[in-house]
């Protein structure tokens, strides 16, 4: 019985070809050859009218929030569930995140919560799209409208997914995505910007290249202070590849999820929810323990490790962190996370493999 990983890319002979090509011919005039067409394949699944290739989805999110004007004194509300990257942007820029509770079922932000939370200084409100789960977006565009706030999607988790007929990513002021090599589609590290806004895509587009403008015809010569978090013609030959794939990469995801959900569905657990009206592309399948049973997710991850099998936890509160302030009335955000792990996920994950991870769980949540 070989490892059972977390997670793990699905590269084939496409994606060598094009990373070869790049690499050989992918200079001089055609240094941005492949870098186009990853854009012009993700505006076009995504149905967005601009796409920015990036180095990561934590340089889309702090490029877009500084395109926005966010900085000293404002602050930007937040899921209290999520990972660093989507919070340190913020700091970046000076700005102060607001933390708010998750939804006991989707383990998104709570609309009411968020919109509880804005202040005069409130400048965005961001929408984490957590493993592949879908936030409220009708609801939290409806108060991004009425005070006038952007709602900043961060999809970094969530390609594949699509709420009442719009992707995930493709509803708010601007989205962010996440290439790093755990995600759906990889390449290797990357990430994308996409907007439907021409003025904030050409900021960012300025931002993107050390502050010069695609207009400047002076060489050299930075219009402002930007940033450099463009991505390589070398991994974009990559994306472009599995762009090509991707709905296939998609549907292995969600073959993974369906085996474990019928497996898994007798035990007294919660897992990613899907509901009537929207698709979940299922990046990470994720078991939440009822909060009345007993549950030990560091007994489970040992189980897992003596089996040779990799576990994730679920991301901790971000307010539990020693360098923001506590927030434990986030009473969800600071409870389903003892309660709760990652369950391993690839695309070609085997029944045999699923059966081994799907063994150790009811011997630690249920009977066999």
């Amino acid at each position: 019985m070989g490892k059972i990983y977390y997670t793990k890319p699905s590269i084939t002979e496409l994606e060598v070809e094009y990373a070869t090509d790049a690499a050989r011919n992918g200079w001089g005039d055609h240094c941005y050859d492949y870098i186009h067409r990853f854009e012009a394949a993700f505006r076009e699944h995504l149905g967005s009218e601009y796409a920015i290739a990036t180095s990561s989805c934590t340089g889309a999110m702090h490029m877009g929030l500084a395109a926005l004007g966010i900085g000293s004194g404002d602050e930007v509300i937040l899921a209290d569930t999520n990972w660093i990257a989507t919070v340190a942007p913020i700091v970046h820029l000076g700005a102060k995140p607001v933390f708010v509770d998750i939804l006991e079922d989707s383990w998104c932000i709570d609309p009411a919560l968020a919109e509880t939370a804005i202040t005069p200084r409130t400048r965005a409100i961001i929408a984490t799209h957590l493993y592949g789960n879908l936030c409220d977006m009708d609801g939290l565009l409806e108060i991004g409208e009425k005070y006038g706030i952007p709602i900043v999607e961060d999809a970094a988790e969530a390609i594949g997914s699509v709420y009442r007929g719009q992707s995930a990513g493709s509803m708010g002021s601007f989205a962010t995505f996440s290439f790093h090599g755990s995600k759906t589609v990889t390449t290797g590290e990357g990430g994308m910007f996409v907007t439907n806004d021409s003025d904030l895509h050409e900021k960012v587009l300025t931002l993107s290249n050390h502050g010069r403008a695609r207009g400047q015809a002076k060489q050299f010569w930075p219009d402002m202070i930007g940033f450099k978090y463009k991505i390589s013609n070398l991994q974009a030959a990559i994306g472009c590849a599995q762009m090509q794939r991707l709905e296939s990469l998609i549907q292995e995801k969600r073959r993974v999820f369906a085996a474990y959900f019928e497996a898994l569905s007798d035990l007294p657990i919660q897992m990613n929810p899907q509901g009537s009206d929207t698709i979940n592309g299922y990046w990470m399948p994720t078991m939440v323990v009822n909060a009345d049973i007993e549950f030990d997710r560091e007994c489970l991850l040992g189980a897992f490790r003596k089996n040779d099998i990799d576990g994730r936890v679920f991301f901790w509160p971000l307010s539990m962190m020693p360098y923001f302030e506590s927030v434990p009335a986030n009473r969800n955000s600071y409870s389903i996370y003892q309660r709760a792990i990652n369950l391993p996920t690839y695309h070609d994950m085997s029944t045999e493999d699923i059966d081994r991870v799907v063994r150790i769980v009811r011997q630690e949540v249920g009977s066999e």
